[in-house]
């Protein structure tokens, strides 16, 4: 597995490039936005450990930037820990947000589990393309358009719209939707679910297309506009 580091602190990225090669893992490092944009683009790795605090530019930013041509796989590892960062961060198209200082276990496992759910649906079984109005969803290719327009997804969105689009209409639990959707390693709240379906109703261009149920979970619905 081929991972991107991006990381300005030296000690930090020695440290989590020891113990990802120990886990057989290839890291390429690099220290500032620009070159981690740079790279995202010219090497696609499979997964990218992002840092927020970068020297040139914000991690957001540069995960903004990469969220705009690539569905590559993106963890943030920063020391903020509050929750408005995490959930900033799943907002602009972060897969997973892990709070310095961490363990490398914890870390390869939560590598490990967000490679295999990008992995699953790459390598799943070619279906019908499933049309819901003028939504379009290719599970085999992780395309989705609207209108014949497509919708860039992250690896984690995709996988909650393909999850909800299973039976469009019917209501999804939030504790279900997290056992579905997010590995079993997952230690976040239920709020992770609230800031990807944000995402979602603004990359699908209406807040009508997921319906939240107080008190339960989210639907998907086709607008009536």
């Amino acid at each position: 597995m081929e991972i991107l580091l991006v990381e300005d602190d030296p000690s930090v990225a020695a440290s989590v490039i020891d113990g990802l090669e120990n886990a057989s893992m290839v890291v390429r490092h690099v220290a500032n936005g620009k070159d981690a944009i740079s790279l995202a683009i010219s090497t696609n790795p499979d997964l990218i450990l992002l840092d927020l605090g970068l020297p040139d530019m914000d991690g957001q930013d540069v995960c903004r930037t990469i969220r705009e041509t690539s569905s590559i796989p993106i963890i943030v590892l920063s020391a903020r820990s509050e929750e408005i960062d995490r959930v900033l961060a799943l907002e602009f198209g972060a897969d997973d947000y892990m709070v310095k200082p961490f363990g490398m276990r914890e870390l390869v496992a939560r590598i490990r589990a967000v490679g295999r759910r990008a992995n699953q649906s790459e390598s799943a079984a070619t279906p019908a393309i499933q049309v819901i109005g003028p939504l379009s969803i290719d599970r085999r290719t992780q395309r989705v358009l609207i209108n014949g327009e497509d919708i860039y997804l992250t690896p984690k969105e995709f996988d909650l719209l393909a999850h909800l689009a299973t039976d469009p209409g019917a209501v999804f639990r939030r504790n279900d939707i997290m056992s579905e959707v997010w590995d079993t390693n997952w230690y976040g709240t239920t709020k992770t679910v609230d800031a990807h379906v944000a995402a979602l109703r603004k990359k699908l261009g209406n807040q009508d297309w997921i319906e939240a149920v107080r008190g339960v979970g989210f639907r998907l619905s086709i607008p009536d506009s």
